[in-house]
């Protein structure tokens, strides 16, 4: 990882949250989710995702919340030119 930092604020059986900060060009590194989870973007900004299917440049929007099914595998950028944060959250206990 390149200019980005993770800070995990709680974790338990049920759930993982962690804060996300990515500098311009920041990265999270190569990843794959093993649990549903949502993201909570708490600053605007811009995104490449890459990943087997390709590459997707997101505008994401502070308060705009997204979820994703477990399996997403993709490295995340920061193609903005300002700091963008977001809060991720796993749901590591499925429902059923």
């Amino acid at each position: 990882m390149s200019n980005a930092e993770s800070l995990i604020h709680e974790e338990n059986d049920d759930v993982r949250i962690t804060e996300w900060r990515l500098e311009p060009g920041g990265a999270t590194g190569y990843h794959r989710h093993n649990y549903d989870y949502a993201v909570v973007p708490l600053t605007s900004g811009t995104i490449k995702a890459t990943g087997p299917a390709g590459e997707v440049v997101m505008d994401l929007h502070a308060g705009k919340a997204y979820f994703r099914k477990a399996g997403v595998e993709h490295d995340v950028v920061n193609v903005g030119k300002a700091l963008y944060t977001f809060a991720e959250v796993e749901l590591k206990r499925q429902a059923g």
